[in-house]
């Protein structure tokens, strides 16, 4: 993901998470210590919260994000404080009350729509490759928790933050479960509707990315099995130290195919799609069975794919899935209806 900057937090692995990489490796600290601290409330998975909240992360605030499904302040919206000033209300009145508070970096505004000539087709290959980002730091992030796992034999020094060691290991577990999930929704979505509309186009153009699914769907499943059994293991033995050693082999292996393929078909494959003459109507229908895909995942962990992402990253990967027709708006469901006023 090009950021390099692990060793400069003092959290674990566990917690380590991009927008806290974005802002050491930018230096930001001296503005983030002179800002007040800016409160956030809102459901942690609503497109409309998550939009707020890198807005904010993209400005480098003392940022304190408070979820919660119930109304805040009288409005269904997100709503942000400030000492005793709150505001809430349409997108737009939000981000202009956070560009005025906090003039710099300025929110890149221009950039916060599809452009008019753009087409379904150039969307669609843009929410792919951001989905590849995501996928490929959270895959880091769990390489890099796995390893120093390993390197602990599954023993640990006291870390509210963390837990005991069978505590973390269960977090682990999760937060790779987690991972897992929205990288099948997003190999299903390849799968159904890209590589069908590609391989009509030219026969057999698929069938690498194809056999590299079907080849690490066994990893990624063993994977899950390896953290169910060093659960159960005694923490600290030589055989629990054994398996969380080959757990990390296999993450990085999984790792290292997902780069390869992600690469192969940022550069072999989506570029196609745009040659593919396909009528407008079909490219918008296309778009809305991608996003109809990847509906399920984004209901309940939009929030954890997001993370994978720098904030302005996040904020076009929003932009992307909620500027095209009403129709692929409607089809992706309420939880990214987002008031554009």
């Amino acid at each position: 993901m090009g950021n390099n900057c692990y060793g400069s937090s003092n959290k674990s692995a566990a917690e380590i998470v991009p927008q806290e990489l974005f802002r050491s490796c930018n230096n930001d600290s001296v503005t983030a210590a002179s800002n007040p601290t800016v409160r956030l409330y809102g459901p942690p998975n609503n497109a409309f919260t998550c939009y707020i909240r890198f807005a904010l992360l993209y400005k480098s605030v003392k940022l304190s994000f408070i979820p919660s499904d119930a109304p805040h302040f009288g409005s269904d919206s997100p709503a942000i404080r400030i000492g005793s000033e709150t505001i809430s209300g349409s997108r737009e009145r939000m981000l202009r009350f956070i560009d005025n508070k906090f003039p710099h970096p300025p929110l890149p505004l221009s950039s916060r729509r599809v452009d008019e000539d753009e087409t379904s087709s150039l969307v669609a290959v843009r929410v792919v490759a951001l989905q590849h980002k995501s996928v490929l730091w959270h895959l880091e992030r769990m390489l890099r928790w796995g390893k120093d796992l390993a390197n602990r034999g599954g023993r640990t020094t006291f870390d509210p933050a963390v837990g005991t060691p069978r505590m973390e290991l269960r977090k682990f577990g999760k937060s790779y479960s987690q991972l897992l999930e929205v990288m099948l929704e997003h190999a299903q979505m390849e799968e159904r509707v890209l590589f069908p509309i590609l391989d009509r186009a030219d026969r057999g153009l698929c069938k690498a990315s194809n056999e590299e699914h079907a080849r690490d769907l066994p990893i990624m499943n063993g994977i899950k099995e390896d953290i169910k059994s060093a659960v159960v293991l005694d923490l600290g033995s030589s055989v629990c130290q054994e398996a969380l050693s080959n757990l990390s082999k296999r993450l990085k292996l999984l790792q290292e195919h997902c780069k390869h393929h992600f690469l192969d078909e940022e550069k072999n494959l989506l570029p196609w799609l745009e040659a593919v003459e396909l009528s407008k109507e079909q490219q918008d229908k296309m778009l809305e069975q991608l996003l109809d895909l990847m509906k399920q995942t984004h209901s309940h962990l939009l929030n954890f794919f997001l993370e994978g992402l720098l904030p302005l990253e996040a904020l076009q990967y929003l932009d992307l899935i909620t500027s095209s027709s009403d129709r692929i708006r409607t089809s992706f469901g309420t939880m990214l209806m987002m008031d554009a006023v």
